[in-house]
């Protein structure tokens, strides 16, 4: 028969701890709230009216219930008023020596029964179990932030742990109205070791001045859907709490990958604590404020600087999906467009692509049919480059082969007029191997457009060591004038959206080989404790296999980082035929 719960403590009422103590509450359960001293439980305190007064202002609770939740609560600051409780969550900051003394001295005053749970996000659940004399009453139970709004809560049993005790625990998590994922004792667990790998990789492209901190957050949100970009993310979640967990990874794993950028050192050493303190990667309106201020790094208009080139007549080559997407997208602003196929009627079958694509938008609405044949109208199928040449920007959209780009960018050279921008919108490639390929290097750029090309506003601005000012700021002009959003970035593999993404991709198919947690699991610990669209193996079933396994290996071959080697399993279902949804089977199988 499963447990009930009536009085539950919380240890450490920080954002963590508070939350954790109106999670609780709201479900009815009396809290004892206990904090170190009078200013942390006045800080508590605090916390959690300005939370309830919010869901009342949200209309997501009245006055009264407000009230209610607040007078379940008791305060205190001594340990010994937590004896009569049933649980005892722990939440004090993210060092061993703190938690295991708070867990022996819960171990002296709580009975026999009451289950001892850590919030901690990284750290050993067994070490602070063996701190007491009841390591098999020990669990994690892992709230994510905010507590009272995220659904996801990581239960982490240890060799030890009762099972009773794990199934009391996520029979109140269920109560609560959270969704437990059960696992065992790793550091990281599943969203923190997949998450942090991904936020100390954006801090090293930032660091190493790869991409500022708005177009590397911008690329984050605009290209993979996320809530938000990983530097505003890091702000919230506070540095000094990020390093901790992620050096706590780096020594269990040892993988490089999760050895603490340095400029988090320095950060945290500098006070920049991030939304806790005012300033992080951005600069905050006061302390614990989400309003970003323009500071010092704020970034002026760039097209401003530097004078663009004009374009208004544009050449697409090629006719798949990329490239009549980006067809449309153009001749929809007003540009005529050359859309040039290795033969006419593959020309003329990609015009027909772009005015079926049009057609759906009328039908939803999103386009009048009078500015769709306008639209149509201005895309001009070719099968000669040569009729390319009076255009002002070529856009290369071909096979991802670099032997058939170099050959595109050698015939564009050749009937280019001086002084055209020729562009190549590869996700991987470097796009110096296509400037090389022709006698004006400095007039290549790569507008990496995401899919699909009409309804995805990120692009990504690649610049070579050889691309001249102007030409990059005649690309973001031409972004902005297409409703895009340009991000800037320099020529490596992945630029800064898939070399963020797939190494991520990446660690949760090792997670899954090495037998930690199911594919369902990752994918609702990543959606539900982080907010993302999809999960890792949903993801990676939609975009293909093959071109991950790709990706990835581009990736390794570039960086000849160890931990970006492609996880063996991915390398074996690609070689199996199970490529995703386009095979019907992949991680999963679909029908």
């Amino acid at each position: 028969m499963t447990r009930q719960f009536g009085t539950v403590g919380v240890v450490g009422l920080g954002t963590m701890g508070a939350g954790i103590a109106e999670v609780f509450a709201r479900t009815g359960l009396a809290v004892v709230a206990v904090d170190v001293d009078d200013e942390g439980v006045t800080r508590g305190r605090c916390h959690l009216e300005q939370s309830t007064g919010r869901a009342v202002a949200r209309g997501k609770l009245d006055e009264a219930g407000r009230a209610e939740l607040l007078g379940r609560i008791t305060w205190g600051t001594s340990l010994d008023a937590l004896a009569g409780c049933d649980l005892v969550v722990e939440a004090v900051p993210e060092r061993m020596e703190l938690k295991a003394r708070v867990f022996a001295e819960l171990d002296r005053v709580c009975g026999p029964d009451t289950v001892l749970a850590s919030n901690t996000s990284s750290l050993s659940i067994t070490e602070l179990g063996v701190h007491t004399g009841r390591p098999d009453k020990v669990v994690g139970m892992h709230f994510f932030n905010p507590a009272p709004v995220l659904k996801l809560v990581e239960v982490v049993k240890t060799v030890v742990t009762e099972p009773d005790v794990v199934a009391d625990v996520v029979a109140l998590v269920e109560r609560l109205g959270k969704s437990p994922v059960v696992i065992g004792d790793r550091a990281g667990f599943i969203a923190n070791a997949l998450l942090f790998g991904y936020l100390n990789h954006a801090v090293r492209m930032y660091e190493a001045r790869y991409a500022t901190r708005e177009d590397l957050d911008a690329a984050m949100r605009h290209g993979c859907g996320y809530p938000m970009g990983p530097l505003a993310l890091l702000d919230l979640i506070g540095l000094d709490t990020a390093y901790e967990i992620l050096d706590t990874m780096y020594h269990q794993s040892r993988d490089r990958l999760h050895a603490p950028a340095p400029l988090l050192k320095q950060m945290i050493t500098a006070g920049l604590l991030g939304r806790k303190s005012g300033r992080g990667f951005y600069t905050y309106d006061g302390v614990d404020s989400p309003t970003a201020v323009p500071d010092a790094l704020t970034p002026v208009a760039a097209e401003e600087d530097v004078p663009a080139r004009e374009v208004r007549r544009v050449g697409v080559v090629g006719t798949g999906t990329m490239a009549t997407g980006i067809a449309e997208v153009f001749a929809k602003r007003g540009y005529d467009v050359v859309l040039r196929a290795r033969t006419e009627a593959k020309a003329q079958a990609a015009v027909a692509k772009v005015g079926k694509s049009l057609h759906k938008a009328v039908t939803r609405g999103k386009l009048t049919a009078a500015d769709r044949d306008a639209a149509l109208a201005r895309i001009t199928p070719a099968a000669d480059f040569e009729r390319l040449a009076d255009c002002d920007l070529l856009v290369e959209a071909v096979a991802e082969d670099l032997a058939v780009k170099r050959a595109v960018f050698q015939a564009l050279d050749e009937v280019c007029k001086p002084g055209a921008v020729l562009a190549t919108t590869t996700s991987s490639l470097p796009v110096i191997e296509c400037a090389a390929a022709t006698s004006r290097p400095e007039d290549v750029v790569g507008l990496h457009f995401f899919n699909p090309a009409q309804v995805m506003k990120l692009v990504e601005v690649v610049e070579t060591i050889s691309t001249a000012p102007e030409v990059v700021a005649t690309a973001r002009r031409v972004c902005l004038d297409l409703g895009k959003h340009p991000v800037h970035c320099g020529d490596r593999a992945g630029f800064i959206v898939n070399a963020l993404l797939f190494p991520y991709l990446n660690d949760a198919v090792r997670m899954l080989e090495a037998h930690y947690a199911g594919a369902d699991d990752i994918d609702n610990a990543m959606k539900v404790g982080c907010g993302l669209p999809m999960g890792p193996f949903e993801l990676l079933d939609v975009v293909g296999l093959d071109v991950s396994l790709a990706i990835q290996r581009t990736l390794y071959l570039e960086f000849r980082e160890p931990g970006f080697a492609p996880a063996p399993l991915l390398e074996h279902l690609v070689t199996a035929g199970r490529l995703g949804r386009k095979t019907g089977k992949g991680f999963r199988d679909h029908t």
